[in-house]
């Protein structure tokens, strides 16, 4: 199978590549001559969707946003199809520099972050003005919304608690200023940091129409999560890596305090839509240790409704 996607791609894309190795469900790394590609592979989105989306991230990178290009191919398609199956295949040009570990994501890595995720922003709301999103939608129709479907019945005071989140944040108005095409899962192994703490952003299979401070809450969450080691109290870690982000993002697009004070709801709307992953992924039947550690603890941060933040 490697070797038919290896032969497809040095036959479709202007590129001579030597190895392929596969790194995620449809996702392979490609070595070549002219350096690293990544290549998607699979038909997770229509075609449609597939060619909205890279057509979006390419104008982004065109306009001086961190984020990979996707490599037309010969036939100048950056969405191209493989037999047999007709499985959609984008083929990226690698990001330059790696992920970080725990210990390096400072306050000015985050920052530009912040500043990426901010320009983003506003040249996404430019776009969509003389491009309007026909085929993505918007956040709440997506099958990973559907709590109802995945959450188990007898969890009522979860699934009381998924309901009122999502209640609440339809509730907001939808405004240019507000609501757009967003990343969606900007988690932390979603950033590759290169030289200078240059930033780029990648894997936007999961974009979606959703309001702007989602992009702001999704790495937070993740950071929060993931870096901090002790060392002092998470709070007041939480409080400063907060204000790096935000302090970058003012750098390129604004976000008002009444938005700034409704991060509490779009975090326990990660938590929640994280929770519901884990029935719609994880075999109920065969959960580790660990599984069953971490769903407890989501368990009990819902049902008692703890702040994810604590402030």
């Amino acid at each position: 199978m490697s070797e038919d996607i290896l032969n497809f791609l040095n036959e479709r894309y202007p590129v001579v590549l030597q190895k392929i190795e596969a790194v995620s469900d449809g996702m392979y790394r490609c070595y070549g001559n002219q350096g690293i590609y990544y290549a998607r592979i699979g038909q997770y989105r229509t075609y449609e969707e597939q060619l909205e989306e890279v057509q979006w991230t390419n104008f982004l990178y065109e306009q001086g946003v961190g984020v990979s290009p996707a490599v037309p191919s010969v036939n100048g398609h950056v969405v191209e199809t493989i037999l047999p199956g007709d499985d959609l295949v984008v083929f990226y040009k690698a990001a330059p520099g790696s992920h970080l570990e725990r210990t390096e994501w400072r306050a000015s890595v985050l920052k530009s972050l912040g500043r990426q995720i901010g320009r983003m922003h506003r040249l996404t709301k430019e776009y969509e003005k003389s491009r309007p999103f026909k085929y993505i939608g918007d956040w709440h129709h997506q099958e990973e919304y559907q709590f109802d479907q995945y959450i188990p019945r007898e969890e009522t005071t979860i699934r009381e608690r998924a309901h009122a989140v999502i209640s609440e944040i339809k509730a907001l108005p939808i405004e240019e200023a507000t609501y757009g095409m967003i990343h969606g899962d900007l988690w932390l192994e979603n950033i590759v940091v290169g030289p200078g703490q240059s930033v780029t952003m990648i894997d936007f299979q999961d974009c979606e129409k959703h309001y702007w401070v989602y992009d702001l809450a999704v790495p937070f969450y993740s950071a929060l999560h993931y870096t901090f080691a002790g060392q002092g109290n998470i709070s007041d870690y939480g409080k400063s890596i907060f204000a790096s982000l935000i302090d970058g993002y003012l750098m390129e697009h604004a976000i008002s305090d009444k938005t700034l004070q409704q991060i509490p709801v779009f975090l326990k709307l990660k938590e929640i839509f994280e929770y519901s992953l884990m029935h719609m992924y994880w075999d109920q039947r065969k959960l580790s240790e660990e599984q069953v550690r971490i769903m407890n603890l989501y368990r009990i941060r819902i049902e008692q409704d703890h702040p994810v933040t604590g402030w």
